[in-house]
Order: structure tokens, then C-alpha cells, then sequence
């Protein structure tokens, strides 16, 4: 009987040696402006207890949470009428102490509140790490994948909203994606919700208008409706949401409509101080004010960012935005904060659909010498480790091949130089450096061939 073969688990993935190395340019891309920004790297472990991660994302989000057997005989630790019954979620609580996290908030929010008496504040942390998600796996969503997070905590200042878009300008820049921001604030939401007669209806307000782009403003109506608005509300909010012009333009006109507001005016003002700010050191992406933009209003209590490719049909590539209350679920109360996370996977999809990637990155070996025999090995190796020294990335074929075997390997991994030394060679004190790509070949001296590489 033939053995099955090896697979692994649905909605998780291998990645070659030319995948890793373009996402580790998009990795290292987001990493560098992080850290030329003050932010500070912090690893959180990929399992969590499992009462850290339960009721943080709601009723959806807990069944997704991949939980951990307990290890030991946890079998005989569970009453009898536990297992006989139905209610998984009794059992999965009594079998299942631990989980694997379900991104990197709430364990972020956990490490504050943990080691808040050595956290100097405002603390401002980056995190590039897997989450892991129970999803039923389809096109483009994962059941483990990465996210690239930043948050500055204990701050209220606006400078922070500020600098994260400067921030997301400077990564989209190093990856040469054009983006557009979109930018809003709850409290305008909350103000329009006020000023339509609806205050008690804005999350259904949001949720309908959210999806604008997607379904169209008929189709916004008729959910509105749906959700109890009546048509005269209606009628006041729809001049709103299909304002033109510029930001600035907006928020004045929301400055006259949001009057009777106290809540929805601080929106608006919050919004032309970001824009100030960000006016001293100007960006080059494309930033606006989109008033139909709610992502995550239970979560966000102040300014919202999401970031959309312009040249791709592609969904949210970074978000974020302002939390006042995130340690609050672990009992440190009032602490303010403003978060981002760019979308690596996503990020990976549009610069692979644009041809984005630079053309030497899957360049892993930069020369390869070939293998004649024992006395051409031991006549290259010195050099071999000269150039390493000096930051070359070169390896010397083990076995003394076929000449024709060991160029084809070269040519398959993309090695651009091959390093050669005959007879000839080695009297003269020589090697011979081939161009792969040109097929031009010169002989040159270990001091030529470093300088060569310079």
C-alpha cells in the first residue's frame, strides 16, 4: 500500500526560498520605519492562557480562537456529565487552558498592564508576528498569517496621529505602492448620527454606511431603512456622505451641520489639528477626509486610518486608529492610545499583481565557485572566505561535477557570478569571474575580485 502523502493543515502555507525573501522585504521595509520613528520591538509568546483571549473579539471572534489541549490525563479531570453533554464551550473550558493568539492586540494590551511598572510612558512598541485563526480558509484569508503592528500608548496627543501617517507614507514609499488614506474620526460619526435624530442609532447607522463603496448608495438606503432610520433622516444624511471637495472643505461645512454637537465639533476639530500637523512635514500619498469610514467603531473612540492600494481592486492594506481604553479589559483604567497594522499578506498580493518586487531580491548566493577537483577546491576556498569577510555571499559547489551540472545549478538559483581557476589560473595567481548574465568573462587577482564586489 502506497504511504499517503505528506500535506499540512488547510489555510496554512509553505514558503520558498523566493517568497521569504520578498517578504521579508516588505518585513524589513515596515521594521525600519518603525524603528526610525522610536518604536520599540516587543515579542509576545504564541500561546496565550485561553482566559486572556476569551470575550475580547466578541461571539464570532471567541469560536475562531484555535484552543490547546491541556496536557497530562486531562480526561480524568472532567466530570462524566461534562463529556455525556452537548455544550462544547463547558468542555472546551475544562479540557483547553491555553490558546494560540488571535492577533496581537489584546496580548500587547495584556504585556502593558503586565509589566506596566517598567514601561516608561508613552511607550511606543512595534510587533511583526503569526496570529492564528479557527476561519474557514478561501482566497487571500488564512488560518496563520502575520501582522505588522505599532501602537503608542499613553498619549492623547494628536502628534501621534500624525506621525502614523507619515509613517504609512514612508513604508508605501520604500515599496514603491501608491496608496490613498482615508481618514475620520468617531466623533463626527457620533455627530452625524446626533444630528439626523438618530444618536441611539449609530452603530447600525455606520454599519449601512460603511459599505457604501461596495453596494451603492440605493442599497445603503434601503438598509438603513431596514434598521429603523426613518426617510426624512435619511434625507438629511445622504447630502452628507456624498460631499465633494477637498478636507478642508469638508470639515467646514461640518463645522456648520454639527453645531448643535458638542461631540461632533471636537471630531472636527481633532481632524484639522492632524491635518495641521501633518501639513508642517508633507506627505506624498494621497490623504483625504471620508466621512462613510467606521472600521471598527466599537473599537475606535477617535481619529480612524485606513490605507486602500490605488493601482489594485484590493481591500484594506493598513488600519487603525485611536483606542481610549484598550488595558481597561485587563483593569488598568483611562489609558489612551493609537494604533496601526499594515497587511503583509495583502501588501505581498498587490506588489506581486504590480511587479513591484526588485529584480535582485530572490538573490541569495551572489558568486558560486566551481569544483574541478581537491587542488581547484583548496585554491578557491581562501578566497571564498576573503569575500565573505567582506560581506559577499558566495558558496563553492561540494561535489567535482560536470561543468554543465554545476552551471546549471548556478543558473537555476540565480547566482549572477560564477568563479573559476584551472591550471592556467592557479599558475598565474589568477581566477576567472563569469557574468552569467552577459556571459563576459575576465581573469582577475583576489584583490580585483574583491574590489570587484565593492
Amino acid at each position: 500500500m502506497a504511504k499517503e502523502k505528506p500535506s499540512i493543515p488547510k489555510g496554512t502555507r509553505d514558503f520558498d526560498p523566493v517568497e521569504v525573501a520578498r517578504r521579508d522585504l516588505i518585513f524589513n521595509t515596515i521594521r525600519d520605519v518603525f524603528r526610525l520613528h522610536g518604536f520599540r520591538p516587543i515579542e509576545t509568546p504564541a500561546m496565550e492562557n485561553l482566559s486572556t483571549l476569551m470575550g475580547k473579539y466578541g461571539e464570532e471572534g471567541d469560536r475562531l480562537i484555535f484552543r490547546i489541549l491541556n496536557s497530562g490525563d486531562f480526561p480524568s479531570k472532567v466530570p462524566a456529565d461534562i463529556w455525556s453533554g452537548k455544550d462544547a464551550s463547558v468542555l472546551s473550558a475544562r479540557i483547553s487552558e491555553k490558546a494560540l493568539r488571535y492577533d496581537l492586540t489584546v496580548p500587547f494590551a495584556r504585556y502593558v498592564v503586565q509589566h506596566q511598572h517598567k514601561i516608561t510612558f508613552p511607550f511606543k512598541r512595534y510587533q511583526v508576528q503569526p496570529v492564528w485563526r479557527a476561519d474557514r480558509p478561501q482566497k487571500g484569508r488564512y488560518r496563520e498569517f502575520y501582522q505588522c503592528d505599532a501602537d503608542v500608548i499613553g498619549s492623547d496627543s494628536l502628534v501621534n496621529e500624525a506621525e502614523f501617517l507619515q509613517i504609512i507614507d514612508e513604508v508605501f514609499e520604500g515599496l514603491k505602492v501608491r496608496v490613498g488614506v482615508h481618514l475620520n474620526n468617531r466623533k463626527i460619526l457620533v455627530g452625524l448620527a446626533e444630528y439626523i435624530g438618530f444618536p441611539d442609532k449609530i452603530i447600525d447607522i455606520t454599519t449601512a454606511i460603511d459599505k457604501l463603496d461596495k453596494i451603492g448608495m440605493d442599497n445603503v438606503v434601503s438598509e438603513l431603512l431596514s434598521r429603523g432610520l426613518t426617510s426624512e433622516a435619511i434625507e438629511k444624511l445622504k447630502p452628507v456622505l456624498e460631499l465633494r471637495g477637498s478636507s478642508g472643505e469638508k470639515l467646514l461645512l461640518l463645522k456648520q451641520l454639527l453645531a448643535g454637537s458638542p461631540t461632533g465639533l471636537q471630531g472636527v476639530a481633532e481632524m484639522e489639528e492632524v491635518f495641521e500637523i501633518v501639513s508642517k512635514t508633507p506627505v506624498k500619498c494621497d490623504v483625504k477626509l471620508d466621512l462613510c469610514l467606521a472600521r471598527g467603531l466599537n473599537y475606535y473612540t477617535g481619529t480612524i486610518i485606513e490605507v486602500k492600494a490605488m493601482d489594485v481592486p484590493m481591500g484594506s492594506i493598513c488600519g487603525g486608529g485611536r483606542y481610549d481604553d484598550l488595558t481597561g479589559i485587563f483593569g488598568l483604567e483611562g489609558v489612551s492610545g493609537i494604533g496601526i497594522s499594515f497587511g503583509a499578506e495583502r501588501i505581498y498580493d498587490v506588489m506581486l499583481s504590480l511587479n513591484l518586487f526588485p529584480e535582485g531580491v530572490e538573490t541569495f548566493t551572489q558568486l558560486m565557485a566551481v569544483n574541478f577537483g581537491d587542488r581547484e577546491r583548496d585554491y578557491c576556498l581562501p578566497v571564498l572566505s576573503r569575500l565573505r569577510s567582506v560581506g559577499v555571499r558566495c558558496e563553492m559547489y561540494p561535489e567535482s561535477a560536470k561543468m554543465k551540472k554545476q552551471m546549471q545549478y548556478a543558473d537555476k538559483n540565480s547566482i549572477p557570478f560564477v568563479l573559476m581557476a584551472g591550471e592556467e589560473e592557479m599558475k598565474n595567481g589568477l581566477f576567472s569571474l563569469k557574468n552569467m548574465k552577459t556571459g563576459e568573462q575576465q581573469k582577475l587577482t583576489t584583490e580585483q575580485l574583491e574590489e570587484s564586489f565593492m
